[in-house]
């Protein structure tokens, strides 16, 4: 009882540090005055691709100051949480270029999109903890996929295929 207790309390503290960070990281490279370091983990315009950083990222972050006090109590830690931060990703261009396919952008439903993919991610992954052992094999996996969504991510802000996911809707262009 108590172990699942602490494991919901961080859910909900990781819900709202995600939706805090990634919230901020949408301003973040504007104001460090359009440095490409910062870039790479903040939206460095106004495509759908850089907006996926901003749940992206926290997540990461969050598995991390998780990590430690979860380690010892979550056999399936890397696998469940790596599949709450890619439901996250996935969602927000779904709801996206569904409602678009019908009416022009709005704000308010983006930011909603945004919002409710973190709790659904972390609802997900708050559920697959309670679910118990995956394998070493698993969690490597996990661990690796997640490296290599961070990699992409970095790469494709600076190399983004030209491809609407990657065009700012704002000015037409690619990356920063």
């Amino acid at each position: 009882m108590i172990r699942n207790r602490k494991i919901l309390a961080l859910e909900i503290v990781g819900t709202i540090f995600i939706i805090f960070v990634g919230t901020a990281l949408h301003f973040t490279y504007a104001l460090s005055g359009n440095n490409l370091i910062v870039g790479s983990f903040s939206a460095v315009n106004e495509s759908v691709w850089e907006h996926l950083k901003l749940p992206f990222w926290p997540s990461l972050l969050w598995m991390l100051i998780e990590l430690y006090p979860l380690r010892k109590i979550v056999s399936n830690f890397f696998a469940a949480k790596v599949i709450g931060t890619i439901i996250m990703v996935v969602l927000i261009p779904t709801v996206f270029y569904s409602y678009t396919a019908f009416t022009e952008e709005i704000l308010a439903v983006d930011i909603a999109t945004f919002m409710i993919a973190v709790i659904i991610g972390q609802i997900v992954s708050y559920k697959l903890f309670k679910q118990g052992q995956t394998s070493k094999t698993t969690e490597t996996i996990a661990i690796i996929t997640i490296a290599s969504l961070a990699v992409i991510f970095i790469a494709f802000t600076f190399y983004p295929p030209h491809l609407p996911i990657f065009q700012d809707s704002t000015t037409g262009q690619y990356g920063p």
